[in-house]
This record gives C-alpha cells, sequence and structure tokens, in this order.
C-alpha cells in the first residue's frame, strides 16, 4: 500500500545512498547530504542502511498511510506530528493506516530525512533510487516529489517502535560551524597572506546553497599570484585547465565567494580548488542554512583520517544500540 503526498514540502526528494562508480563519467554519487542521519533513520525503523527515504530541506511534506508501518525522523530538528500531535525525532515512531504525518516549524539544521519501515520502493537508475533531478534519474521518473504522488513502499522487515537514539550520538551544530580542510594543488595559486586570512574570517552561507553545491559569502577575496595563464585556461586568474572535482573540493571564482561542491556536484572543469573539506564533515554542510555563519580550519591528512574513523565509530556506537 503506497503513502499519498498531499504536500510535497519544500525540496523534498527520494534519496539513499547514492550511486557510486559513475563519477568519471560525470554522474555524481548522489544521495543523502546528510549520510549519517539516513543511515540513523533507517537503523531506526528495521531497514538496511542504504534503503531509500526523504530528504527535505527547511519544511517537511504532509503524507497521509494506507498501512501501518513505522517511521523515524533524523537530520534536522523538524519536530513531526502524527494527527496534530507533535512527536520526537530520532525515534522509531508506530504509525497507523489513516493517519496523517506533517511538520512543526524547523528548530535547527537544514534537512531532515524521513525513513519508512521497507523503504521507499521506486525503480532503481544505475543501482541507486536517489533523485538525481538535473540528469533525471532515480526518484520518481528523476524529479523531486510533488503533490498528489503515492510513494510504492517495500516488505517491510521487523521493525521495534520506540527505539530512540541518544542526544550524545547526535551530531550537534556549533556556531559557528567548523569546515575541516586539506589545502589543495592549487594552494599555490594565492598568497601566503590571503590563505591565512581565509582560515581566519568567519564567512556566511548565501541563499545559493543546495544540492549541487554551498556558497559562502561575507569575507575578503582572494589575493592570487601573478601568472602567465596557461594554455586552455581562462583569462581570470581563478581560471585552470580542466581538471576533476573531488567532492567538497572548494571553488573560488574569481577570489570572490567559495562554494563548496557536494552531493550532486559536477565532476570537472575549469576553476582552482582552493582545498577540499575532509569527508567527516561533508554531512554538516547539508545541516547549514543560509546566513548560517562557517569558519574553515585547516588539517591534514592524518586529522581527516582520525575524523573520518571518529564518525565510523560514532555510526557503530547506533550500531550497536540496536544489535
Amino acid at each position: 500500500m503506497p503513502i499519498n503526498v498531499k504536500s510535497a514540502g519544500f525540496a523534498t526528494s527520494i534519496q539513499d545512498l547514492g550511486r557510486p562508480g559513475y563519477y568519471h563519467l560525470g554522474i555524481p554519487i548522489g544521495g543523502a547530504m546528510d549520510r549519517f542521519a539516513l543511515r540513523c533513520a533507517n537503523i531506526l525503523v528495521g531497514n538496511d542502511e542504504g534503503a531509500a527515504g526523504l530528504e527535505c530541506a527547511f519544511m517537511g511534506p504532509e503524507l497521509e498511510f494506507e498501512t501501518d508501518c513505522v517511521i523515524a525522523v533524523t537530520g534536522a530538528e523538524l519536530p513531526p506530528k502524527l494527527d496534530g500531535e507533535v512527536q520526537p525525532t530520532w525515534t522509531a515512531l508506530p504509525v497507523k493506516a489513516g493517519q496523517v504525518l506533517t511538520f512543526d516549524y524547523l528548530r535547527a539544521g537544514a534537512r531532515a530525512y524521513i525513513a519508512i519501515s521497507g523503504g521507499i520502493d521506486v525503480p532503481e537508475a544505475l543501482g541507486s533510487r536517489s533523485t538525481y533531478a538535473i540528469g533525471a534519474l532515480g526518484g520518481i521518473e528523476g524529479r523531486p516529489v510533488q503533490n498528489g504522488d503515492a510513494l510504492p513502499i517495500g516488505k517491510p522487515a521487523t521493525a521495534t517502535a520506540g527505539r530512540t537514539i541518544p542526544d550524545s550520538l547526535r551530531r550537534s551544530i556549533e556556531a559557528p560551524a567548523e569546515l575541516r580542510v586539506v589545502p589543495g594543488l592549487y594552494w599555490h595559486r594565492i598568497t601566503d597572506t590571503s590563505g591565512d586570512r581565509f582560515f581566519d574570517e568567519t564567512w556566511k552561507v548565501a541563499p545559493e546553497a543546495d544540492r549541487m553545491g554551498y556558497r559562502f559569502a561575507g569575507g575578503s577575496p582572494l589575493d592570487f599570484v601573478e601568472r602567465e595563464a596557461p594554455f586552455g585556461a581562462g583569462s581570470d586568474p581563478s581560471n585552470i585547465t580542466d581538471a576533476c572535482y573531488p567532492y567538497g573540493s572548494i571553488q573560488v571564482p574569481s577570489g570572490a565567494e567559495p562554494i563548496i561542491l557536494h552531493r550532486d556536484a559536477v565532476s570537472g572543469g575549469g576553476y582552482f580548488m582552493l582545498g577540499t573539506v575532509i569527508s567527516a564533515d561533508m554531512d554538516l554542510i547539508g545541516q547549514l542554512p543560509p546566513n548560517a555563519e562557517a569558519r574553515f580550519v585547516r588539517v591534514n591528512m592524518q586529522t581527516a583520517l582520525a575524523a573520518r574513523q571518529q564518525r565510523a565509530d560514532r555510526l557503530n556506537a547506533v550500531r550497536a544500540l540496536f544489535a
């Protein structure tokens, strides 16, 4: 029995953990911007961690259930309501056929994840159900969720209502947020003074922040080292001969406003990369709303690997709660 979408909310899409293996062809990994939150939601309702759920930004959808199930809402603090009664986040909630899920106003964060026991069972595209709207892949006909959609649900495994993830295992968002960065191959393109200033200043998330990338504003423009533009590069000092872009890479077109490439980003182009946000902090970026303050913190590869291990340890602690 499907779930009926009475109102789609804002930027609501079907997402799982993405479609790795096609980035060299220009198809990004996609998937949930906050992978930890989606994994936790699926764990709570007894799904495989990579099952497809809903990602919504800033406001939630209105869903009518035609069958009994268990749901969980994680990520942003966007309190769910069943038939108007506010329910806790990061908790497995029982839902009866005929009940309607809505949401209270956003308290913290930017993106919430809704997992449903059984997962959303739309067809896979290149091994994933994730919506990649620009490429018209995954989801429902390759597009975000719309009013009137019926979301098919898979056969649920055993799900225990009432399970919850304690606050100590949920990541809090500090202000300003700290985004750790490993300087990149093109660091030499800017002056030392300019590079130090980039890390010293506080930036704000600009309105142009979505699944492709997050723009930051409010800091000082970068100063470039003079050069003779190489063959194939544009005349702007931020241009390079086309190169591959890693996830989390920081472009600064014309040296003005940094852009962090995220899950649906392009795989290459002609802007230099200041550095790369470490993998452990990519989920955090997806929880920053416009005007949120952030600081960039210079780290080395050793610190990046240690942070990745800490993230894995946190997820293992969540798994252990329900093993």
